[in-house]
């Protein structure tokens, strides 16, 4: 395995998790619905300890966790480009139209943190000794959240832009059925169709 590029991962990660506080905090200057409000204020407070999760393992497999690279400053700009998309929403002035951007950078938020947290998981299986058990806990005490915040985060995207167009919303299938993976937001998906 590449340790350099294992490094990088991780401050990518983490900064992308740094950048996920920014997000929700502008998300919640946008939200309308009190439901999303509460879903965005509990992902809130978990991303805010994804990101302690990440400075931890840094250190655990002794890289520094402030440590500035081309890749995360690259991630720093596309976590301030969704904060300046849901600013710019917020200054139009249209408070449905504001929440409906800010589901959708959340949307975008969540899907990298995602496929972040699934390459960690992949290099924790393949890292022995204590890096590799550092890593492999990291990933369990995280996946399982990441897998709510995209897969409700979709719903409550997919949702709250069938409202904006006027048709009809089931708000939230996702949170009824407990969704934490792609096959459960599917089913998600077709049980509404159903109704």
């Amino acid at each position: 395995m590449k340790q350099q590029m294992v490094k990088e991962l991780l401050l990518q990660s983490l900064e992308h998790e740094k950048g996920g506080i920014k997000v929700y905090q502008t998300a919640l200057k946008c939200v309308v619905n009190e439901d999303l409000k509460e879903e965005w204020e509990k992902y809130l407070e978990e991303t805010e300890k994804h990101v302690q999760v990440l400075q931890d393992a840094c250190l655990q497999l002794e890289f520094d966790p402030e440590e500035q690279t081309p890749g995360r400053k690259i991630t720093h700009d596309m976590g301030a480009s969704l904060v300046a998309a849901m600013e710019a929403a917020l200054g139009t002035g249209d408070k449905e139209m504001a929440q409906c951007v800010a589901a959708e950078c959340v949307v975008h938020a969540e899907t990298t943190d995602h496929f972040n947290w699934q390459l960690i998981g992949e290099v924790s299986k393949k890292m022995t000794g204590a890096q590799g058990k550092a890593l492999k806990a990291a990933y369990e005490e995280v996946e399982d959240e990441e897998d709510e915040h995209l897969y409700h985060s979709k719903g409550w995207l997919r949702e709250l832009s069938l409202q904006g167009l006027g048709l009809k919303t089931i708000l939230q299938p996702e949170e009824e059925k407990h969704v934490k993976s792609a096959i459960g937001q599917a089913r998600a998906e077709q049980s509404r169709k159903s109704r």
